[in-house]
């Protein structure tokens, strides 16, 4: 347990900071300093190898290149709580799965009720499905022992199923026009990896080599870059042994190198470059249209009823069990704290309109206010719920 302790006290640390940058980025963008915020967004960055050329604005390098470091990351976790986890059985994994299923479709629904028959706007159905752990967790830290660690373990069980979905979604629906070419050099680069994961090589720059050949052939290919950054997690080997005969696992190594990284500086600056939204440029009309309206009430009342309807039907039919020392209203309020969707619905939302800001921010804004609201309101329940409180399963 001072594992799972550790991780999300690491994780609520991130949250804070998370939260600090983002009010950092909508000053900048608010204030006579705009223009150098905007200035830093755009800055050209290029790598060129012979005729091999990357070239795009630091937003997109961070968006395409930093996030696919954190895709990698959340591969690993979901490999090594899948194979020996949280997530290894099915009466581990019943609960926070069927959470997870009503997480995603019950937003989606709301999304799609609000902007039904717009075409565009329907690209960005998915933007409501995500859970940030990071924020959520930040949040249940200040909680104390309000909350008892089987709910914590539930809600990250959750969010880490949220992002396995994400990343399906992402690779099904947010796929551009394909490059056969480069599709054929990700497959065999994918081969590779997998014939050095079954002889058992254990040197982390092999695959790290081969990971970055991976990244850039699925950035030329028209599939989105990160989802490199999964594939490559799963090659990773999960258990091996050195030359001396001694068990070690460099996916656990790797994910532990990795995770100050993801959480104290590409998931901040994620943040700080896609969370600065204009404000001046919103009206209040353009809040009450379909889009960012779809958004809100996607996170903040699709989220909690999936979680908590879908989780209600499971315990009730005896799928699964409500989490050890909680109740009925403790589970609500972290249906409630699903609700933030921040940092993987901005991502989201960067792919379904593609930054294009034909919303004019609206969309944006919507994420941080329904993300606000959900977690305002899952603090305040939970913060209302006495230790002593009587276990409503009973």
């Amino acid at each position: 347990m001072k594992i799972i302790e550790g991780f999300i006290k690491k994780e609520s640390s991130a949250g804070i900071l998370l939260i600090i940058v983002t009010i950092l980025a909508l000053i900048l963008q608010n204030s006579s300093l705009s223009e150098f915020y905007n200035g830093f967004l755009h800055t050209h960055v290029e790598i060129r190898f012979g005729n091999l050329q990357i070239a795009k604005p630091l937003l997109l390098w961070v968006n395409d290149g930093l996030m696919a470091i954190f895709f990698f990351l959340i591969g690993l976790e979901v490999k090594r709580e899948v194979m020996e986890g949280h997530l290894s059985s099915i009466q581990q994994i019943s609960l926070p799965g069927i959470a997870s299923l009503g997480g995603m479709i019950v937003p989606a629904l709301v999304f799609i009720a609000f902007n039904r028959g717009e075409s565009f706007a329907m690209n960005g159905w998915a933007i409501p499905t995500a859970t940030d752990i990071a924020f959520a967790l930040g949040i249940l830290s200040l909680l104390g022992s309000r909350v008892p660690l089987s709910l914590k373990i539930f809600l990250m069980a959750l969010a880490i199923i949220d992002d396995l979905g994400a990343i399906v979604i992402i690779a099904l629906f947010y796929t551009s026009e394909l490059s056969i070419t480069s599709i054929i050099i990700s497959s065999v680069s994918l081969v590779f990896l997998f014939i050095m994961n079954r002889m058992g090589v254990i040197r982390k720059a092999g695959y790290i080599l081969v990971g970055i050949i991976l990244w850039v052939s699925v950035l030329k290919s028209g599939v989105h870059a990160t989802l490199a950054g999964v594939a490559l997690a799963f090659m990773i080997p999960l258990n091996s042994k050195d030359k001396d005969g001694n068990k070690f696992s460099m996916a656990k190594e790797m994910e532990i190198g990795l995770h100050y990284w993801v959480a104290f500086m590409i998931l901040p600056l994620f943040a700080f470059v896609n969370a600065g939204v204009d404000l001046k440029g919103i009206s209040i009309d353009e809040m009450f249209t379909s889009v960012p309206m779809g958004i809100m009430f996607g996170l903040f009342i699709g989220k909690q009823v999936g979680v908590f309807g879908f989780s209600w039907i499971a315990i009730k039919l005896g799928w699964a069990k409500l989490p050890k020392k909680s109740n009925w209203m403790q589970l609500y309020g972290v249906a409630l704290l699903t609700g933030i969707g921040f940092t993987m619905s901005l991502f989201v939302d960067s792919l379904a309109y593609d930054d294009t800001q034909i919303y004019h921010y609206a969309d944006k804004l919507a994420i941080l206010l329904g993300s606000l609201l959900s977690g305002i309101s899952g603090y305040l329940v939970l913060r209302s719920i006495k230790n002593n409180m009587v276990n409503l399963q009973k």
